[in-house]
């Protein structure tokens, strides 16, 4: 079973044939998933990228659905059915018999464990200073049961959708559709003035927290006082750089980093939030980040948690493309000002999946 970015809570990430997330931010588990399976239920999503759903023909399709103009959209669809997605569910589940040899399903719950072991891996590898895969990790799994995520548009919603497994209980959404730089506080706020009493955790970029989060941090100020639980932590990935647009440049244009366009200029974010009344916390050494998060989630006020991150390591996707991996070379070398780095982070990333 895999997840659309927007349904990453929809599902507990526990379970063993949960693959996780989908698409150029998903796992390797959730490829092969599409890559091999010869049915695919779709229910209640319009995920956009239809290349890495499976090939044209390949898989009888079902798609579940409580709006007719979505049927079809995305792939070619066997069987339409219309209705609100739970509520199908319960009626279609008594009408599936269980297979009984369970092969392909221990050839999944096998790829996700790879997956996952993979992952760890990955967030393990050194950077300078801070490989921003483990503060994903050590966020997961320290988030309480009834913890709401919201997430902005950047590098770390990759981290946001391979390294948080969703428990029940959990909430979680970012701008899915337009992808909006800028959106995680608001969505925090949002989530905490809805669910005064439980605790909301935002995670965003430098370039997005200077764009419209600290300004935001003013409407935190205001409220959090009434709130039934102070738990509100603003996570900032400080890396000096628009890093999902630098990657993206190199991975699908072959252009390099144009500092004088990517460089986000360094601002004190955790004095800033100290200076509102808030907690500040500044983590710019790896061995401190599991204390920094307990921490924040322990405070009595909101917290800002700032995190001084790689923007080397790279937000690889499930496969790399001939012509993805052409074009890095290419921006490589055209004198990237970061190239070394670069190559050094993409080879630990490349090698910790094996």
């Amino acid at each position: 079973m895999a997840k659309a970015l927007l349904g990453k809570a929809a599902v507990s990430d526990d379970l063993p044939y949960v693959t996780g997330s989908i698409g150029l931010l998903g796992t390797r588990a959730s490829s092969m998933l599409m890559e091999h399976c010869d049915t695919l239920l779709i229910v209640g999503s319009t995920f956009p990228y239809s290349e890495f759903l499976p090939k044209a023909g390949q898989a009888r399709a079902v798609q579940i659905d409580l709006y007719p103009r979505n049927i079809g959209i995305r792939y070619p669809i066997d069987q339409a059915l219309l209705g609100d997605a739970g509520e199908t569910l319960e009626r279609l589940l008594p009408l599936l018999e269980q297979k009984k040899h369970g092969a392909w399903r221990r050839r999944v719950e096998r790829a996700v464990t790879a997956s996952r072991e993979e992952a760890r891996r990955q967030a393990e590898e050194p950077a300078d200073p801070i490989n921003p895969q483990r503060v994903f990790r050590s966020l997961s799994e320290q988030l309480p049961d009834d913890a709401i995520l919201c997430g902005d548009s950047g590098s770390h919603t990759n981290w946001y959708a391979r390294d948080i497994r969703m428990r029940p209980g959990m909430l979680g959404s970012l701008s899915g559709k337009l992808a909006t730089m800028g959106s995680g506080v608001p969505y925090a706020i949002a989530a905490k003035l809805a669910y005064p009493q439980r605790p909301v955790v935002a995670m965003v970029g430098d370039g997005a927290m200077q764009m419209n989060g600290n300004a935001e941090l003013v409407t935190v100020q205001q409220y959090w006082q009434r709130w039934d639980s102070p738990t509100f932590i603003v996570l900032v990935l400080n890396n000096g750089d628009l890093n999902q647009v630098t990657w993206e440049q190199r991975a699908l244009a072959g252009d390099p980093e144009f500092s004088p366009a990517q460089e986000v200029i360094d601002f004190p974010y955790a004095r800033y939030a100290d200076m509102l009344g808030f907690k500040g916390i500044r983590v710019d050494r790896p061995e401190d980040i599991d204390a920094a998060w307990a921490e924040a989630f322990a405070a009595d006020r909101p917290v800002l948690l700032e995190v001084v991150t790689d923007p080397n390591v790279p937000p690889l996707p499930p496969h790399i493309s001939f012509e993805q991996a052409k074009h890095l070379l290419g921006a490589m070398l055209q004198d990237d000002p970061k190239r070394w780095g670069v190559i050094r982070q993409s080879a630990r990333q490349v090698l910790a999946r094996h």
